[in-house]
């Protein structure tokens, strides 16, 4: 029986439609990227703590909106106040990981 491959990889698609990793267009869509993986993330650990966006906003000292901006990919945040939504928000901890 002959075996058929037609399956396109993501990496396929996203070579075709942004470049090879490395080029400007690529690197802007995987940083765009990661910044959606970070509000899913945070939405995710929120929602399973049974917390409400408010809830998380009185808890490390910001506002509802700025907690849906986040969840939304709608805000750049700064390392100090997730690290403050992780800690003391969420009762977690950031671990980061660099490649270079």
């Amino acid at each position: 029986m002959k075996e058929v491959n037609n399956i396109t990889t993501l990496d396929q698609i996203l070579d075709d439609k942004y470049g090879k990793q490395g080029e400007p267009a690529r690197e802007a869509w995987e940083q765009e990227f990661e910044a959606f993986k970070l509000g899913v993330l945070l939405e995710e650990a929120r929602t399973k703590l049974g917390m409400t966006q408010e809830e998380l906003a009185i808890k490390c000292g910001t506002n509802k909106s700025y907690i849906s901006r986040i969840e939304n990919n709608n805000s750049d945040i700064r390392l100090s106040t997730l690290m403050k939504i992780i800690q003391k928000g969420l009762g977690g901890h950031l671990k980061l990981s660099l490649e270079v």
